[in-house]
């Protein structure tokens, strides 16, 4: 048999938890969201520039809380272009493009202001 006694209230941690599940993400995320959209266009590798100027941005709420996505909306014969300058291509002639990892570098630094909001949220409260 497990027991469990307390003295006192759950005051603090009532308010901590309510705090936490306060807190407007959406609003926060919209902060980054056309940061990302800079940062990922800043580093996108450019031709026409059309790739660059395709990045965009959504926020959803789940179940689980809210989720933030860049998109690009740029597209050759249905290729998304974005994703064949990060990850590499084959040519028609059968040679191969090498990709250019400038997605995660570009995002990085959004990712981690995210997460320094975040804790900040929850641990001022």
């Amino acid at each position: 048999m497990i027991t469990f006694t307390h003295k006192g209230s759950f005051k603090k941690t009532n308010r901590f938890l309510f705090g936490v599940i306060g807190i407007n993400y959406r609003a926060m995320l919209e902060k980054y969201g056309q940061e990302g959209v800079t940062a990922l266009s800043l580093a996108t590798p450019r031709d026409s520039g059309e790739t660059a100027n395709s990045w965009s941005y959504t926020i959803k709420d789940t179940r689980g809380g809210v989720e933030i996505s860049w998109m690009n909306s740029n597209r050759v014969d249905g290729v998304p272009i974005a994703i064949i300058l990060q990850y590499g291509h084959v040519t028609r002639n059968g040679g191969y493009v090498q990709g250019i990892d400038y997605i995660n570098p570009a995002l990085q630094p959004i990712f981690d202001k995210i997460v320094n909001d975040v804790w900040k949220g929850v641990t001022t409260l």
